[in-house]
């Protein structure tokens, strides 16, 4: 057996945090591949390494003295190095990365230093080789992965390698110039790393023990989830939910590997087992609850609507013309609605109306703003009856008025639109009807 192992920021934060991935590691000669994040916040006030390194870098391409900052990353790392006592020095790369500031090497370049310097730090460690992600991962001249060069140059370079750490976050261009993943793109690096090896599992280690049921900004103390399908997740995160960056699903459900979200301040929590398909059932109805606010509404109103071919092509094509993406678009037999952005959309409101009274002739148009959506995400909801009836029941003892219910045809999700001041408390009243009355 064979596992990929990704640390987040907040796992190697500081010393004590490697020190607790180090035996996290080396409790299994089964977790052979290393992905480590660049080192995140130390407590509420600190600053995470990778955003003093854009704050860094801006200022040398401004020809401004970044001196302080400059000399807070390197305190940072020397920091966590002199508490691992290990005999290792960074002053060759510290100087080239100047040299690289100087020579306007981009911000890919200078946000990529935090995962490339902790991973030098990692693999001294451990014991383990060092394979710099710029070698072995690439994008191409538009920026985007290149996945086929990149599994076959990972097969290749870890087929001779049976312990390695490869830095997330990063790789490299056509000409060579550092190319780096969003926000959060190590988890994508731990899964490329994990396909290309064919691992049994990819674990990611962060400072949760799992997902959520529900965001605990809200509830209070929420179940964690012990088993959510790939396709569960895709719904929960798009709508907000966010321990895994949601790219890094495909590479590993590709090869049908199973993700594993561990929590490094506890590693005897199982945490959450994100699967292809289970037949294991649910511990609850439903899986998870997640949501946005910012959210707003077109609803066209026209007698015969759904007798008129092409009537809902016209309208989604005012909103292409105008560049609003859509969410949901919920319809009845005289009546549809459309749901898109707030902020995206207010700068071309009357445009987008206009041209709605231009292409459909309505009879009447009505615009909301200030709407949240909630997703409820749950496979157990294909064998249980009653479920939207449940949620409007205990919606309605909140107090809470409904805007729009849309269910998908797979069964696997409920989509709930409510004014963005009931949103805390519509989250609350479906978590307390599937959740705390079942424990």
């Amino acid at each position: 057996m064979q596992k990929v192992v990704k640390f987040g920021g907040s796992s190697l934060a500081s010393a004590s945090q490697f020190k607790k991935a180090g035996d996290i590691v080396r409790a299994e000669k089964s977790r052979r591949y290393v992905v480590p994040s660049a080192p995140g916040k130390r407590d509420s006030r600190d600053t995470k390494i990778t955003d003093m390194l854009y704050r860094c870098y801006g200022k040398a391409e401004r020809g401004e003295d970044y001196t302080k900052e400059w000399a807070f990353i390197r305190s940072r790392f020397d920091e966590i190095i002199g508490g691992l006592s290990l005999s290792l020095s960074l002053d060759e790369e510290f100087d080239e990365i100047q040299t690289q500031f100087k020579k306007k090497a981009g911000k890919d370049y200078a946000a990529s230093r935090g995962e490339f310097l902790n991973g030098i730090i990692m693999a001294a460690y451990l014991g383990f080789e060092f394979i710099d992600a710029a070698n072995v991962i690439f994008f191409d001249k538009t920026g985007h992965l290149d996945e086929e060069k990149t599994n076959e140059a990972l097969a290749e370079r870890l087929k001779e390698c049976k312990y390695a750490v490869i830095p997330g976050f990063y790789g490299s261009d056509p000409d060579g110039n550092v190319t780096t993943f969003s926000r959060g793109g190590s988890d994508i690096t731990g899964s490329l790393v994990a396909k290309a090896v064919h691992a049994d599992l990819y674990e990611n280690w962060t400072d949760v023990s799992g997902f959520l049921v529900a965001d605990p900004r809200i509830i209070k103390d929420p179940e964690v989830i012990e088993t959510i399908t790939y396709r569960e997740l895709r719904e929960l995160s798009y709508m907000g939910a966010t321990v895994l960056h949601e790219d890094a699903i495909f590479p590993v459900r590709k090869e049908g590997i199973p993700i594993n979200i561990r929590n490094t301040n506890k590693p005897e929590d199982p945490g959450t087992l994100i699967v292809e398909d289970t037949c294991r059932h649910p511990r609850f109805t439903i899986t998870g609850i997640a949501g946005k606010k910012g959210f707003a509404s077109v609803t066209i109103d026209k007698a015969m609507m759904n007798a008129e071919v092409g009537f809902c092509r016209k309208i989604l094509q005012v909103f292409e013309e105008n560049d609003v993406s859509i969410e949901h678009m919920p319809s009845g037999i005289d009546t549809m609605t459309v749901f898109f952005h707030q902020d995206e959309f207010e700068s071309k409101e009357q445009r987008v109306l206009a041209g709605i009274h231009r292409v459909a002739e309505p009879d009447f148009i009505e615009l909301e703003s200030d709407l949240a959506l909630i997703a409820v995400v749950g496979r157990g909801m294909r064998q249980t009856r009653g479920t939207s009836g449940r949620i409007f029941a205990a919606l309605s003892h909140a107090n809470v008025n409904v805007k729009m219910i849309d269910q998908g045809s797979s069964e696997l999700n409920i989509i709930i639109g409510v004014r963005c001041n009931d949103f805390e408390s519509a989250i609350k009243a479906i978590y307390d009807i599937f959740v705390t009355t079942q424990l």
